[in-house]
């Protein structure tokens, strides 16, 4: 490797997708991991964002994520850092694993910046306690970097973990306190793990890593030339000029899905590593959630409200309703009042197996909580039958819905706070608390927040059919018209 005489600037590049089903019945599609609360009521994507600003020293934080979860994402940093924040989105139209994410974000970059740009791949759903420590690593990775390595970073064993894949330390290299890399191993079972621990060689794989953007599309040229050329037909096809940049669905969707270690990282003659021990956890698991509260003398760990009787090494965690438990050891117990979770606690990993059986069963408890986040604010399902729904909306200041129309079901809107403009059909009026109005089927309406105050209203479907693609869209500030 040579080293530059040129410090080049570094970006962090949040990745944020998945839908986190190990965490289900909390973390779902629609709303997924992370943007859990965690106890400290902050979530994981705020949490990172943070991280990224304080590595950053000015520069823009670059996120690549969904349309899906744009707006969301949008609004948590707006919360951090301002509106007026200019720290720029790419957005996937369908998720194609890791390595055509970051190539994008590296074409993104290098055009911008050179291809010398540094990149901090960060995901959106891990958890990290010491920041200096944290900040002390990816200097060393940057430094790495900047000499043509292929940086990921290893997190110092605290167990031996079996859901995690390790990463092996090679040779140390030269005026540097990292490593070359050795071997990427997969998950291991538990006598492999304890090996790994006791050898002190091995580390977690954190799935965060840096070098530059060059290098990395230099790499993904050599070692993945079918998703190195359809991402340069992607980014060449992009309209590069609108803020956020979209990615073509009809180009990213041809594109070979697969991980940056498979991709690139387990091919590549220059990858190094460096260690870290500052209190990582990718929250994967009920068990790993659970863990960052503290117990009380029976080991249970609680959030919300709850009464035990003879019970042991127990996680709850409840949402507005009283849990109770009797006379049962290591459970996870998880209640959102639309759902509850009862998982042995050594069997945490195995939630995903729930998700997918409803996914089987286009079960909607899949995808969405009873309060669901849109771009305009959010809605919360009161009531679910099968000859009506019932919803409470609230419509940020300024925010419109779509115009739009249902083929299967009537609307009635009653304001209860806040004033709305409405429109059915070729008409527009106000509707103040306590007011109502009707919106018959196959008619086009919309709902608008001219206000400065949030807009609440009760929403009653009826009809004989409520689910959330029974909506034609004419019109929509949010890009979301077909």
């Amino acid at each position: 490797m040579t080293t530059s005489d040129t410090k080049h600037t570094l970006i962090p590049v949040i990745l944020s997708g998945g839908s986190g089903t190990r965490l289900w019945p909390v973390s779902r599609r629609a709303h997924p991991k992370p943007f859990m609360k965690l106890v400290d009521g902050e979530s994981l994507a705020e949490k990172t964002f943070h991280r990224a600003l304080a590595v950053a020293d000015g520069a823009p934080v670059l996120t690549v994520t969904s349309r899906d979860y744009f707006f969301y994402t949008r609004d948590l940093y707006e919360d951090v850092a301002g509106k007026d924040h200019d720290h720029p989105f790419l957005l996937e139209p369908v998720g194609r694993n890791t390595a055509p994410a970051i190539a994008l974000a590296a074409h993104f970059l290098a055009d911008r910046l050179g291809p010398g740009a540094l990149m901090l791949v960060l995901p959106a759903d891990h958890l990290i306690r010491d920041q200096e420590q944290f900040q002390a690593a990816v200097r060393e990775a940057a430094n790495l970097a900047e000499r043509g390595y292929l940086v990921t970073f290893a997190i110092h064993p605290t167990h031996p973990e079996t859901g995690y894949g390790y990463i092996r330390k090679g040779a140390g290299i030269e005026d540097s306190g990292g490593n070359e890399v050795a071997a990427f191993v997969e998950k291991p079972d538990q006598e492999t793990a304890v090996a790994y621990v006791r050898s002190g060689e091995y580390g977690w794989n954190s799935g965060m890593f840096c070098f530059s953007a060059g290098a990395f599309l230099e790499a993904l040229r050599e070692h993945a030339p079918d998703i190195a050329e359809a991402v340069r037909v992607c980014w060449e096809g992009m309209d590069r000029s609108r803020r956020p940049l979209e990615i073509p669905l009809d180009l990213f969707s041809a594109c070979p899905a697969d991980s940056i270690d498979y991709a690139v990282m387990e091919k590549a003659d220059n990858c190094a590593v460096v260690g870290g021990d500052f209190g990582w956890s990718d929250i994967g698991s009920w068990k790993a959630l659970s863990e960052l509260y503290e117990s009380d003398d029976a080991g249970n760990r609680i959030q919300g409200k709850a009464v035990l009787v003879e019970t042991r090494d127990c996680f709850i965690q409840g949402d507005r309703r009283l849990v109770a438990a009797v006379g049962v050891n290591d459970l996870v117990i998880v209640d959102t009042g639309d759902a509850v979770l009862v998982a042995d606690r050594e069997r945490a990993q195995d939630v995903k197996e729930v998700v997918n059986q409803l996914s089987e069963l286009k079960d909607q408890a899949a995808e969405f909580h009873q309060t669901v986040f849109r771009p305009w604010g959010s809605y919360c399902i009161l009531e679910d039958a099968e000859d009506c729904k019932v919803k409470r909306l609230v419509v940020k200041p300024g925010q419109v819905l779509s115009l739009q129309m249902h083929q299967r079901r009537a609307e009635h809107w009653t304001v209860i706070r806040g004033v709305a403009k409405v429109r059915i059909g070729d008409e527009e009026f106000l509707l103040r608390p306590n007011e109502s109005t009707f919106i018959p089927v196959q008619t086009r309406h919309r709902l608008e927040n001219p206000g400065t105050e949030d807009v609440h209203l009760i929403e009653v479907q009826t009809g004989d059919y409520f689910g959330e693609d029974d909506i034609v869209r004419f019109e929509d500030i949010y890009g979301r018209v077909k």
